[in-house]
């Protein structure tokens, strides 16, 4: 089965655990899946072999800590620690769906934000200042990636760890990252040449790449 089926059916086959038993499990998935270097093929084949093991001990009355041991973040390690790298195309393909998404939105919100303006001179684009202010979302949404996935795998297994302490931390990476983009944008505006795009246009290839991103997670997945 591919990745995505296999998720599905993790979500599926939780349902028939104890919340003792789904809430160890769930922390092990967290830990795991936020790993992005690893083959996600095999992450979620281990994870559902675990799984299985789990569901058929439950049912001869045992825990996830009598199958798995005390020490989850250790299990969880020594799976890490065998399990294979993502090959570099399948990364390649991941991160140029990322880009090409984030494009997409980008000529979208500028196709909603010039009209509001109604001023001609919005329709110029600087092609340096443009693909200066693109890198940095780009960079930017990558740290916050790496941020969120990072806060997530260390509160996997902290009892004391709480959501709304994660939720201050990404929300203050957010309202950073947004003022360095705004910050950005009002100091690089004028740079290099220009053409001009009329909003219609900006719209309908914002949609084209929001359309191209979408057909390559259904073939990634």
């Amino acid at each position: 089965m591919k990745a995505s089926e296999l998720i599905e059916q993790n979500n599926q086959k939780r349902m028939l655990l104890t919340e003792q038993n789904e809430k160890y499990y769930t922390n092990l998935l967290l830990y795991i899946r936020t790993k992005l270097t690893l083959s996600e093929q095999q992450s979620e084949e281990v994870l559902m072999e675990m799984l299985g093991h789990l569901i058929e001990g439950q049912h001869d009355g045992k825990t996830a800590q009598e199958i798995f041991g005390n020490d989850p973040k250790g299990y969880a390690d020594e799976i890490i620690s065998h399990l294979p790298r993502e090959n570099k195309r399948k990364n390649f393909i991941f991160v140029s769906e990322i880009v090409i998404n984030l494009v997409g939105w980008f000529l979208i919100m500028r196709s909603i934000i010039i009209p509001i303006i109604g001023s001609k001179a919005s329709e110029e684009v600087y092609i340096i200042s443009s693909l200066l202010l693109i890198l940095l979302i780009m960079v930017l949404t990558a740290f916050g990636v790496k941020m969120i996935f990072g806060l997530i795998s260390q509160t996997s297994f902290d009892e004391n760890a709480t959501d709304k302490k994660a939720m201050i931390k990404a929300g203050l990476y957010g309202a950073g990252g947004f003022s360095i983009i705004a910050i950005f944008s009002f100091f690089v505006q004028e740079i290099g040449p220009t053409f001009t795009l009329p909003w219609q246009v900006s719209l309908g290839i914002g949609s084209l790449l929001l359309l191209i991103s979408w057909l390559i997670k259904k073939y990634r997945t």
